[in-house]
């Protein structure tokens, strides 16, 4: 169970951005899979949107509403002070996500984000993890598709190697999906933001404390065909291999020397060549203000695909480990992955740092360190699927 005792603050969990789109999701989603005796909030700036989702989960009177507001400071405090664990979906985390967080590494909260900003995580790092760090407070980003399905099946597939020697993971993504209007703000924020994530990082590596007698790297690694899995392999340009490398770091399991290399798999050299096109065309759109405006109104947020497009949506990450003389190939598959199923990662991460006996961490960790074994078997429970495969 959290170090927070339930009887400290009224609510396990407090959902904020419950009415957006991925908010929403998670909502039902904890409305339809929560224990009995959960006692949870939806909170929000808007108590009449509010409402009316309440109305519409089962068990609504036993939900409590919030109001809180990124504008107004003292709400996110109390909204911290209510709650044993945050699960906040209201990004581009870099513009509101910070009051909060910091709201709860100074109450001792438990704080989760579905972020992929690593400018956003590495200025957290640097100003509020040693303070997480006293209190107690655990800071989870990046639990959705980014990262849990890489940081989990990376730590699924170091697992099923051997102990104490140089260990090598590669992952390959594929995916057939569509993405919500907070998906493409934050990803045109990230891209805009060039400069000043270079800088966010610098100054995290001169605060972060120095790997000893070890090695963790997560290269980008060149476009190519995989013959391991019979695909192209393109550099994805995600916060994915950065959690991983911190998980890394964290867990001497992953031995000592270890390497991480992140990859879309596509299957036609075409195609690959045009994802290539796409993504530096969105990159030098996102540099210019009117083509980022243009972009942002296609989509806004709080859009996103209905349930017949999730439907039929899915995701397949698939994992090549080496070390030891020994190769394994795992893999780590389930449906839509921007929305049904990061709702589905979301809440139970959410509820694993409520009620799990996990090991004792605090400040600013990762799925893998602060839920590992305990998170893996709940989604397991839940329909993804975590295996070892055969190898080609």
């Amino acid at each position: 169970m959290s170090r927070l005792k339930r009887t400290d603050r009224p609510y396990d969990i407090v959902l904020f951005g419950a009415t957006g789109f991925v908010g929403a999701l998670t909502a039902e989603y904890l409305a339809a899979h929560a224990p009995e005796d959960l006692r949870w909030a939806i909170a929000g700036r808007d108590e009449r949107k509010l409402e009316r989702l309440r109305e519409r989960l089962p068990g609504a009177s036993d939900i409590g509403v919030l109001r809180a507001d990124v504008n107004e400071p003292a709400t996110l405090r109390a909204l911290a002070e209510h709650a044993r664990v945050v699960a906040t979906t209201v990004g581009p985390y870099v513009t509101y996500g910070e009051e909060l967080l910091a709201a709860c590494a100074d109450s001792g909260a438990d704080y989760l984000d579905l972020t992929g900003e690593p400018e956003f995580v590495d200025l957290m790092y640097v100003r509020h993890d040693a303070r997480a760090r006293e209190t107690g407070a655990r800071l989870v980003h990046a639990c959705g598709f980014d990262s849990v399905p890489h940081d989990l099946g990376v730590y699924f597939t170091v697992r099923q190697l051997p102990h104490g020697v140089p260990l090598t993971v590669d992952g390959f993504v594929t995916a057939d999906a569509a993405f919500s209007g907070g998906t493409l703000a934050s990803a045109l924020n990230q891209l805009a933001r060039g400069r000043q994530m270079a800088a966010a990082a610098r100054e995290r590596g001169r605060h972060e404390p120095r790997l000893m007698g070890r090695r963790v790297a997560a290269p980008t690694g060149a476009p190519r065909f995989a013959k391991e899995v019979g695909a192209w392999a393109l550099p994805l340009p995600t916060i994915d291999p950065q959690i991983v490398r911190r998980s890394a770091k964290a867990l001497e399991r992953y031995g000592p020397d270890f390497r991480y290399r992140h990859y879309a798999a596509v299957r036609h050299l075409p195609v690959a060549a045009g994802g290539v096109a796409a993504i530096g065309a969105l990159a030098a759109a996102a540099q210019l203000p009117p083509a980022r405006r243009w972009l942002s109104d296609r989509l806004r947020p709080g859009d996103g695909p209905g349930p017949q497009k999730r439907a039929q949506s899915w995701f397949k990450v698939r994992f090549v480990g080496e070390g030891g003389g020994q190769r394994v190939f795992t893999e780590v598959a389930g449906g839509d992955p921007g929305y049904d199923e990061t709702a589905k990662m979301f809440a139970e991460a959410a509820l694993s740092l409520a009620f799990d006996e996990l090991p004792p961490t605090a400040g600013q960790v990762t799925t893998a360190t602060a839920m590992g074994d305990a998170l893996t078997e709940r989604l397991r429970a839940a329909g993804i699927t975590f295996r070892v495969a055969a190898g080609r």
